[in-house]
C-alpha cells in the first residue's frame, strides 16, 4: 500500500512526495481513512509509529475545502518541543496547501501569539495551559473548530493537564470530529475518551511493549559511579547520536556540564532553560552539532530526531510507561537502535517490570576494562586524560562489554 490510496487532495499529495514518505505505517494505514471518512478516533500507538502524520494529513485533507483564516483544527499537545515538532510536521506536509499553523505554548511572548492569532490561521497547535489563557483574554476564537486532536493523552495525565482539557472541553463546538492519540491507555484516559469521542473507532499498534527495532541491557552499577560508567561507556562504544536521560533538571546539567569538560560535543534540554535555549539545543542536536543530548523526560515524547542510535537511561525512569517513551526516542521508523539502564539495587521492581512487558531477561553488562572501585576524582581524571576516538561508526551493540550475570549485582 502507499499513500496514493487515500486520494489526498493534490496539494497535500504533494507534500507528502517532497517529504519522501512511500509506505505508510501501520497507525498511519489504519487511522488515516476512518479519519478521512469523519470518524471520531481513538489510536494507541508507541511512539516513533508515525502517528504525527496519521492524523495531520487528514486534517490538511480536509481543510483545502472550507473557510480560510479562522482556527478550524485544534492539536493539543503536553510539551512545547511536541508542539513545534508537530508544527514543523504540518509546515513540512502542507507546504503547497497555504494552510496556516500557529503554535501556542508557555515560556515565550504571549502577545506574540495573539497577533499571530489576529492574522488568522486555520491549524493551531497547543499546550494546554497557554491555550486557557488565551481563551481566557478573548485573542483565540474556537467557536469555528471543525476537529480536535488530543496527542500524548496519556502524558497530558501525568502532567496533571487534565482538568485543563476538560476545561478546554466546554469552549469547543460540541459537533465536531475528535482524535485522540495515546501510546498508553490508565483509566483516567479511558474515562476521557468515553466522554469526548462519538462511536470512536479504536486503532490499537502493539501500544503496550516498548519498539520491537530496540535491544535493551542493563548496566549494574552503583548511584556514585554512575557518571564515570557513563564516560567509560560512551569511549567504548560506537555510537551515532546519543540521548542520556536524567530523574531531574539539575542532574542533566551537571551530566552535560561534566561529558563537555571530558571532551564530547553535548547539550543538556531541562525546565530551567529558556525557550530560546531549548529550542537550540534540539537544533543542535538535529544538525549535529551536539552528539549527545541530556535531557529530562520534558524530552521524552518531543525530539523527532532521525538517527538516534543510543538511548542511554543514567536514571532509571519511575514507570514503564516512562521506559516505553524513552527508549522510543530510538529504533525508529524501523530502523534499530539500543537501549542502556543504568541499575541499582533500588531499581530491581522496575526492572522486574519491563522484563514481564518484554517476555524475557534482559542482558546484563559489565563494562570491560572500568575499575567499580577505585576512588572518584583519580577516576574522572583518568577518564577526562584520555583522548576521543576522531570518528565513530555505529554497530547494534557496544563493543567490548562482556555478559554479565542475570542477578543485579
Amino acid at each position: 500500500m502507499d499513500f496514493q490510496k487515500f486520494n489526498l487532495h493534490p496539494h497535500v499529495a504533494a507534500g507528502v512526495m517532497a517529504a519522501k514518505y512511500t509506505t505508510p505505517t501501520p497507525i498511519q494505514s489504519q487511522a488515516i481513512p476512518p479519519v478521512m471518512q469523519g470518524l471520531d478516533v481513538m489510536g494507541l500507538a508507541q511512539t516513533g509509529t508515525g502517528k504525527t502524520a496519521a492524523f495531520v494529513l487528514p486534517v490538511l485533507d480536509r481543510l483545502m475545502q472550507g473557510p480560510r483564516g479562522r482556527v478550524r483544527a485544534l492539536v493539543i499537545a503536553p510539551t512545547r518541543e511536541l508542539s513545534e515538532q508537530i508544527h514543523q510536521t504540518v509546515k513540512t506536509l502542507g507546504k503547497q496547501t497555504r494552510l496556516r499553523s500557529v503554535t501556542v505554548y508557555g515560556g515565550v511572548s504571549g502577545h506574540a501569539q495573539a497577533e499571530q492569532l489576529k492574522r488568522g490561521a486555520e491549524i493551531v497547535i497547543a499546550c494546554p495551559g497557554r491555550l486557557l489563557d488565551h481563551i481566557g483574554q478573548r485573542t483565540v476564537n474556537l467557536s469555528g473548530l471543525e476537529m480536535l486532536i488530543l496527542d500524548e493523552a496519556d502524558r497530558m495525565f501525568d502532567m496533571g493537564f487534565l482538568p485543563d482539557i476538560r476545561r478546554i472541553m466546554t469552549h469547543v463546538p460540541q459537533k465536531r470530529q475528535t482524535l485522540m492519540f495515546s501510546a498508553t491507555m490508565p483509566d483516567d484516559i479511558r474515562r476521557l475518551a468515553r466522554d469526548i469521542l462519538q462511536e470512536p473507532v479504536t486503532i490499537q499498534i502493539d501500544h503496550a511493549a516498548p519498539a520491537s527495532t530496540v535491544a535493551h541491557a542493563l548496566y549494574p552499577v552503583g548511584q556514585e559511579l554512575k557518571t564515570r560508567l557513563l564516560l567509560g561507556l560512551l569511549r567504548q562504544t560506537d555510537t551515532g547520536s546519543v540521548l542520556v536521560f536524567t530523574r531531574t533538571k539539575h542532574r542533566a546539567k551537571r551530566v552535560s556540564d561534566q561529558l563537555q569538560s571530558a571532551g564530547f560535543r553535548c547539550a543538556s534540554l531541562q525546565g530551567n532553560l529558556s525557550q530560546n535555549l531549548r529550542q537550540a539545543a534540539l537544533k543542535g542536536f538535529r544538525n549535529g552539532a551536539y552528539q549527545i543530548l541530556v535531557a529530562t523526560d520534558i524530552a521524552a515524547r518531543g525530539i523527532d530526531v532521525s538517527g538516534i542510535s543510543h538511548v542511554i537511561n543514567f536514571d532509571m525512569p519511575d514507570s514503564l510507561d516512562s521506559y516505553t517513551h524513552r527508549i522510543g526516542r530510538t529504533g525508529r521508523a524501523s530502523k534499530t537502535g539500543d537501549a542502556f539502564t543504568f541499575i541499582t539495587r533500588e531499581d530491581a521492581e522496575m526492572v522486574r517490570s519491563i522484563e514481564r512487558v518484554l517476555g524475557e531477561k534482559i542482558e546484563r553488562r559489565f563494562l570491560e576494562g572500568f575499575d567499580y572501585g577505585i576512588p572518584t576524582q583519580q577516576m574522572e581524571t583518568a577518564f577526562a586524560s584520555q583522548p576521543r576516538p576522531a570518528q565513530q561508526i555505529r554497530r547494534v551493540f557496544a563493543p567490548k562489554t562482556r555478559r554479565y550475570s542475570n542477578s543485579m549485582h
